[in-house]
């Protein structure tokens, strides 16, 4: 199996999801369209790794909801015993910033400028999900989930989301402040 296919066992660990929600929750982890899912789903299906059920719908085709079985799941603890890859980062603003001798000044702070925006803009979102995450009933009456509670990894994951756009956000002022300010 492929990592995308492990990523859909690992959502589907959490909860029952349609293809199209589980489309929406793995964004954050790992890109991929919908004509990568849907075939991936039926091949876990057809390899009971995944169980499916029609739920009718008015006015709309009959909806399938897709759950983990119990040979998803050993399928899943399976693939905790086996290292992960390393982080890729592809990222067009770090060839930019690579070659940033030959940008016009007012362009380089232009584009750091955006991408401070942008993590000042995912931090208020980073904060709320946060927010979020404490507010469900499940979470613990004080302190902080287990590491055997649901939520656990969610919370690790939130905070680590916060901390990597904490760097960002001040490596992109820091950057900023070794350019000249056009007057």
């Amino acid at each position: 199996m492929n990592t995308l296919s492990y990523g859909l066992l690992s959502l589907l660990a959490q909860s029952s999801f349609s293809g199209y929600d589980l489309m929406l929750r793995i964004q954050p982890f790992w890109p991929a369209k919908h004509s990568q899912i849907y075939p991936l789903l039926a091949k876990l299906e057809k390899e009971d790794y995944i169980s499916c059920e029609l739920v009718p719908q008015r006015d709309k085709p009959d909806k399938k909801v897709y759950s983990l079985t119990a040979k998803g799941k050993e399928a899943l603890k399976a693939w905790f015993d086996q290292p992960a890859a390393e982080p890729a980062l592809r990222d067009e603003m770090m060839l930019k910033v690579f070659c940033l001798s030959y940008a016009k000044n007012e362009s380089a702070r232009n584009m750091l400028a955006g991408r401070l925006a942008y993590h000042e803009e995912r931090h208020q979102t980073y904060e709320l999900k946060l927010a979020q995450l404490r507010e469900k009933p499940e979470w613990p009456e004080e302190g902080l989930p287990s590491p055997k509670h649901p939520l656990f990894g969610a919370y690790l994951l939130t905070r680590k989301a916060i901390m990597t756009n904490e760097a960002n956000r001040a490596w992109c002022e820091w950057a900023l402040s070794l350019l000249p300010e056009e007057h």
